[in-house]
């Protein structure tokens, strides 16, 4: 369990007050790099919070609390001047501390230090910016090494939403049994359900599911391309709470999928992907794209219809079978960073 320093809830906060203190701590991707420019500022919400980042002339990005504290209007709807976020209503000028510089109705007077807005530590990495709300110390950040080596194509598809809660995405996600079912219109295999047994391994960050099977992970109509009885290997690598990538060996090469799902609220998530390979570099970038939407598309749709919405943390709510083993890890895991059975996140 990560120790946490108890903030204040985002108003009409829709996590449980005890859920929300333990993601806080956490990162989460909340936009792409490119989104963020010293020209406008961008607005988006994580975990309930409302945020507004910006770039300064230096190419630092800021993240900050979207609410100007003179009168409370959202700051990701003003402007920037050099390395000032200023506020829509009134002028009002916050400085990359967040501390107000300038009031342009009173340019004389002497500024109360408590008006200040609250700002967040901020990390690019992988093509997008990460955040976490509660910076109490140390936690794990999601490694993908692979997306700075040159010997890789990095491709970065939208953005998925999902009217969901991101512990049944990742889930889903880490789910070796359904890909005949969900995924029978782009590679899964009617024919070839069996689910053989595979390790779990815990680390620091999460744990690892090494998943080996016969299940190719070519497209329909380009699965002539693996030898014949290759053995596909998945292997999953979570980083808690709502973080896995997944490397995928192929007959020529590796792929490696981020899946990082970012809670918008409770029953809303938002699915940064980060990809690269090492091979096919000179295929066409858009099926890569396309394919990647057709699959996280399959998903969507049964994610979004699970019921109960939240993640039964409790596993006797639950039947599983041994195909299940990563799903129940994931749980376990959950359950441990202090999260209630009844999760809602």
């Amino acid at each position: 369990m990560i120790a946490t320093q108890e903030i204040s809830l985002p108003r009409d906060c829709t996590f449980t007050p005890s859920d929300w203190q333990a993601l806080a701590p956490f990162w989460y991707p909340v936009a792409f790099s490119h989104e963020i420019t010293a020209e406008r500022p961008h607005g988006t919400r994580l975990l309930d919070e409302r945020l507004v980042l910006y770039r300064t002339p230096e190419g630092t990005v800021i993240a900050a609390q979207d609410l100007c504290l003179h009168r409370g209007a959202h700051l990701s709807k003003g402007w920037i001047e050099g390395d000032r976020l200023v506020c829509p209503y009134h002028g009002v000028q916050y400085d990359s501390a967040g501390q107000c510089v300038c009031i342009p109705a009173e340019p004389r007077t002497s500024i109360p230090r408590r008006l200040k807005i609250r700002t967040y530590p901020v990390m690019e990495r992988y093509g997008l910016v990460w955040t976490r709300l509660n910076d109490n110390g140390p936690v794990p950040f999601p490694t993908m090494t692979e997306w700075d080596d040159p010997d890789y194509l990095q491709v970065l598809p939208d953005v998925v939403e999902l009217n969901a809660a991101a512990g049944r995405q990742v889930e889903g996600f880490l789910d070796v049994s359904h890909f005949a079912f969900i995924h029978a219109k782009s590679f899964g295999e009617p024919d070839n359900t069996v689910v053989p047994n595979y390790p779990i391994e815990q680390t620091l960050a999460g744990f690892k599911a090494d998943y080996v099977s016969t299940v190719s992970n070519y497209a329909h109509g380009m699965k002539h391309l693996a030898p014949p009885d290759f053995k596909w290997r998945r292997l999953f690598e979570v980083f808690l709470p709502f973080t896995a990538k997944l490397t995928v060996t192929f007959p020529n090469g590796l792929l490696h999928i981020l899946n990082a799902a970012s809670p918008v609220s409770a029953r809303k998530t938002r699915v940064f992907v980060p990809i690269c390979r090492n091979f096919d570099k000179d295929a066409p970038l858009q099926d890569t794209l396309d394919f990647n939407h057709q699959i996280f598309a399959e998903d969507k749709a049964i994610v979004e219809e699970q019921w109960p919405e939240d993640l039964p943390l409790k596993l006797s709510d639950e039947i599983h079978i041994t195909g299940d083993k990563s799903s129940i890890a994931f749980r376990k895991r959950l359950a441990a960073l202090g999260l209630g059975q009844s999760f809602t996140a």
